[in-house]
Parts: structure tokens; sequence; C-alpha cells
């Protein structure tokens, strides 16, 4: 199924699926109860949001310093930027998705799962690599040598 047919479906049935859950609320705790509490979650969402985005920014930052790809905290803060349209999305069930993306430890967890699953992150494909000599995709490594280059203790053309 094309991509686009997912997001039309997404689209589509999320506000449904919320629309239902706001008047059922509605029907048991009453209507100026449940546009608090949806108000209140996107407060507490955002406050959330901006403490656990710093958290992640610095750790982004350690990671650069120790000379290390911060490819986890980058994930991370991805799913952060999407937990933060989640909780402003009014409603029950994107803000009970967007507040599970705020847990640091099920937030990690779902990074290291999308990097073993290739679902992010680039790299080669499987495979021999021509590198290693086989003829699949991979790295290359292609030798030469610098001409017309001179250092003052090393003339062209002599060996050291």
């Amino acid at each position: 199924m094309p991509v686009f047919r997912y997001l039309f479906l997404l689209f589509l049935l999320v506000p449904l699926v919320e629309i239902y859950f706001l008047i059922q609320v509605g029907k048991v705790i009453g209507a100026g109860w449940t546009v608090f509490f949806v108000v209140f979650t996107a407060v507490l969402g955002a406050a959330l949001l901006r403490v656990q985005g710093l958290s992640t920014l610095n750790r982004v930052q350690r990671s650069l310093e120790q000379g290390r790809l911060p490819a986890v905290e980058l994930l991370e803060g991805l799913m952060l930027l999407v937990a933060g349209a989640l909780l402003l999305t009014p409603g029950f069930v994107t803000d009970a998705i967007g507040f599970l993306l705020l847990v640091p430890p099920l937030r990690r967890q779902a990074a290291y799962w999308l990097i073993r699953k290739g679902l992010m992150g680039g790299g080669f494909p499987p495979g021999p690599s021509a590198g290693a000599g086989g003829t699949g995709p991979g790295p290359r490594t292609i030798e030469g040598e610098v001409v017309g280059r001179s250092e003052p203790d090393h003339p062209p053309g002599r060996d050291k």
C-alpha cells in the first residue's frame, strides 16, 4: 500500500477516533471538564516537552564532544517532535501517545528498535562489499598517489 494511502487513512481515522472519545468523555464528565482536560494536557505536555527536549539536546552535545555519533539522541529528538505535535492536537488518544513518547526509557527503547529494524539511519545494505573482495554494494577503496606536491625536506619523485 503506498505511503499516501496510509497518510490518507491516518488523517481520516485519527480525527474520527478523537471526536468519538471526546463525545464519550464529555457525556461522563461534562463538556466544560472535557475542554479543561484537553487544554490542561496540552499545557502540561508542552512544559514536559521543553524539559525533555533540553535534556536530549544536552545529550546530543555530550555525544558530539566525545566524538560519538548521536544517532539514538537524534531519533529521540525526532520522537519528541512527534510527541509535541500529538500533544498539541486536541484529543485524548493523541495525548496518550504523546505522553508515552515523553517517557525517556520508552522513547530510548523505541529509538533502539527503529535502528535495529533499519527503519531509521543510513548505512549500507547487508551483503559483501567491494572493498572486502565481494562484488555487492558497499564501500569501495580507491587507491592512488599524489603527484606534483612537494614538501620542503622531500622533493617530488624521491622516497624517504
